[in-house]
């Protein structure tokens, strides 16, 4: 049981390999609590470059989890979580920098609405030479708006007294997702989240080429994320409502779908002896053609298909990995201990 704080704010940075960085993310972060009964937590899932030794020159406190093979998205919030103290918390990655005076409006804002329980606001994409995020901000998802969302994409200010409700803060076990993950049990408890129209932080999101980054995220895990948020939600009351708002369970499920009837159709191809060229035409030509159409760009609508045959993998991988309770303590050790 954590002993009553007079801390206001814990603002916990989510890290793994940020040395480019993590120096103008951590500045930022003091510059943006200045004036504020606060603490910086570095949650670091064990980085192999120079993001701890860069942040270890700062006054704020280091954390890193123990095993290295419990990397994953949903880890670095939960493990800022065990050692944050203050009223309310900030969670941010270290591929951000803080707009100074969101701060004080979200908290303004929480004050105001007593059945909000996070805030978030405008998340700058400062990375647009990947086609990932070009195409994120493209499209303009709903939860990216100032108003009523359904999760807090890119780090939000969370008022304590509803996570502690929950048992824990961000699921270990996600590779992605996690802040949807955290809302939708949020929503499940009559809580609101709330996107104001004020700047919160520029993201400097991975340079990496499209199809190097897909790549990448099979090598890290990152694609299993959609099948384990389906996993972890099995059995609890807003299952129906997650399939509802995500709609990449569903296209990645229709996918997978359509991999098992090719399967089929290959074994029993003798059979039907036009079978295999009509659904071949129908199952990966077709989409790369509507895609492209919608998209009116070649590049983007092939990208599009071929990532949703990889996520389709993953939600399946997702599905099949074993889960830890989210509720145990993550094994960690206490880098330093300098509170700003």
């Amino acid at each position: 049981m954590k002993q009553q704080s007079i801390i206001k704010i814990s603002l916990i940075i989510k890290a793994l390999n940020e040395e480019k960085n993590i120096a103008s993310t951590i500045q930022s972060a003091i510059d943006a609590l200045q004036g504020f009964s606060s603490e910086i937590i570095l949650a670091d899932s064990y980085s192999t470059d120079r993001t701890v030794e860069i942040a270890s020159q700062y006054n704020i406190r280091i954390v890193q989890i123990t095993h290295p093979n419990e990397r994953c998205c949903g880890v670095g919030g939960q493990l800022g979580y065990q050692y944050a103290t203050g009223e309310f918390v900030w969670l941010i990655d270290g591929d951000m920098t803080i707009e100074k005076s969101f701060l004080a409006h979200a908290l303004k804002f929480l004050d105001d609405h007593p059945k909000t329980a996070g805030v978030g606001g405008r998340v700058v994409e400062r990375n647009l030479e990947s086609l990932e995020f070009r195409s994120r901000v493209q499209r303009a998802p709903k939860d990216l708006l100032p108003g009523l969302v359904d999760r807090l994409d890119g780090g939000g200010v969370y008022r304590r007294t509803a996570i502690d409700g929950l048992g824990y803060f961000t699921n270990r076990n996600l590779h992605a997702y996690e802040e949807y993950e955290l809302a939708v049990r949020l929503r499940s408890h009559d809580w609101e989240l709330y996107r104001i129209d004020k700047v919160a932080v520029s993201h400097f999101g991975h340079q990496t080429e499209a199809y190097q980054l897909l790549l990448k995220r099979w090598q890290s895990g990152y694609v299993l994320g959609i099948g384990e948020l389906f996993k972890s939600a099995i059995g609890k009351n807003y299952l129906t409502l997650l399939i509802k708002e995500v709609r990449e369970i569903r296209v990645y499920a229709v996918v997978a779908i359509g991999w098992t009837v090719l399967g089929i159709i290959l074994v029993f191809g003798l059979i039907y002896k036009h079978a295999i060229s009509s659904y071949i035409l129908y199952f990966l030509i077709t989409p790369f053609l509507g895609m492209i159409i919608k998209k009116k760009s070649i590049s983007t609508g092939i990208y599009s298909v071929v990532s949703w045959h990889a996520y389709a993998l993953g939600l399946i991988g997702g599905l099949l990995k074993k889960q830890t309770s989210p509720h145990l303590t993550i094994s960690s050790i206490e880098i330093n201990n300098k509170i700003n």
